[in-house]
């Protein structure tokens, strides 16, 4: 039996596929912004170039800390990864 709302609830599930697209986009735009290859941003930030990609296309969400160690290699507070794109 789920224990969580997201498990059964199918606009919590909708909410974050938006919000896990959203932050992949702003992870990729500052990605390119700054030149960087999704191998680069992948080998400095400690995640696998398979996770980013994923990240990007908003179809995988991050641990907390891997958040912060792609905001650091961006040079950015880890907030303006969560804020959308204007």
């Amino acid at each position: 039996m789920p224990t969580r709302p997201s498990q059964v609830d199918p606009r919590r599930l909708e909410s974050w596929a938006r919000h896990r697209k959203a932050v992949g986009q702003r992870i990729r735009t500052l990605r390119v912004e700054q030149g960087l290859t999704q191998e680069a941003l992948a080998l400095e930030s400690g995640v696998t170039r398979n996770v980013l990609i994923q990240v990007e296309h908003g179809r995988r969400g991050l641990l907390y800390e891997r958040l912060f160690d792609i905001a650091e290699v961006l040079r950015v507070d880890a907030a303006e990864l969560l804020t959308p794109e204007r």
